[in-house]
Parts: structure tokens; C-alpha cells; sequence
């Protein structure tokens, strides 16, 4: 199964919080508490993108997260490598500079290699060309999963 871990999911849910909240700081108990995400991880994830300087951190009574970069200067790619490391979607991908050393014992007779290596790469670019201003400013942002299909998109109501 390919999913996004809890973990870059919570991230995304922060970093799209802070994307469309962009004249404010926000808590971590604010965000945790909003979409009833564990405060504690939530608290762990922010740090890790504060230290990729994703986000801002400032502390006091006023203190809480801001985004530190344009949301379209963040990619999906770079959320996921922040929090789980580089994508890998099949073991014999070579990933950020790699040697061609072989890291499936099937490398050499394997009939799909070639292939899914080729689709890992269209993984990654397209994991790369999204970024955070997609998700967090996408017209289906904030609907219930109820009324969303996956590879349809609902109409939008104009007011």
C-alpha cells in the first residue's frame, strides 16, 4: 500500500494551516487541537520544519509557528524527505546520488526493474511539482471526505 505516514500527513495539515494563515503565528496546541491531531508528535513535527527552516518558531506569549517560505516553494518531495527521508517507492531506486550498487537480490533477473524504476521517477517528479500552495489553497481544501472521490473532482459553487 502507498500512503503518506501519519507523521507527513500531520506535517502537511500543519504546513497548509500556516499557509492560509499567514498574518499570524500559530500554537501547536491551536493546530493539534483544530484537526484533532496527538499535540505531542504534532510538536515533534513542527521542530523537524523548523530546523529545515519551513517554518518559524518564536517563543513567549506570543509565540507559535509561522511559515518561512512561500507555500509555493515548498514541494510534497520536500515534506515527505523532511520527515520520513528520501523516497524510495521500490528498493532498487537510486535515490539522492546513490551508487548503482544493487539493493534487491533480484536486480540482475528482474523483469520489472527497468519499469518501476522508470515510475519511481514520475513518483518523485510529480511529488515535486506539487506543492503546498496546491493542497492548501486547492477548492476541495476543508470538504468533508464524505463528498470527495478520488480522481473526481466535485463542482465548485460560485458565490
Amino acid at each position: 500500500m502507498l500512503a503518506l505516514t501519519k507523521k507527513v500527513d500531520y506535517g502537511l495539515i500543519a504546513l497548509c494551516h500556516l499557509a492560509q494563515n499567514r498574518s499570524r503565528v500559530a500554537t501547536a496546541r491551536e493546530i493539534a487541537e483544530r484537526y484533532q491531531v496527538p499535540h505531542a508528535l504534532l510538536m515533534n513535527i513542527l521542530k523537524q520544519l523548523a530546523a529545515h527552516s519551513l517554518v518559524r518558531s518564536s517563543r513567549g506569549p506570543r509565540g507559535g509557528y509561522e511559515l518561512a517560505v512561500e507555500p509555493d516553494a515548498v514541494s510534497l518531495n520536500d515534506l515527505i524527505e523532511i520527515i520520513e527521508g528520501p523516497i524510495r517507492f521500490v528498493q532498487c531506486a537510486l535515490v539522492n546520488g546513490e551508487t548503482a550498487e544493487p539493493r534487491c537480490e533480484l536486480t540482475e533477473v528482474c523483469p520489472v526493474s527497468g519499469p518501476v524504476r522508470r515510475l519511481h521517477q514520475k513518483l518523485k517528479s510529480f511529488l515535486s511539482e506539487t506543492t503546498l500552495a496546491d493542497i492548501a489553497f486547492d477548492p476541495c481544501f476543508g470538504r468533508p471526505p464524505e463528498y470527495l472521490e478520488v480522481g473526481v473532482a466535485p463542482a465548485v459553487k460560485e458565490h
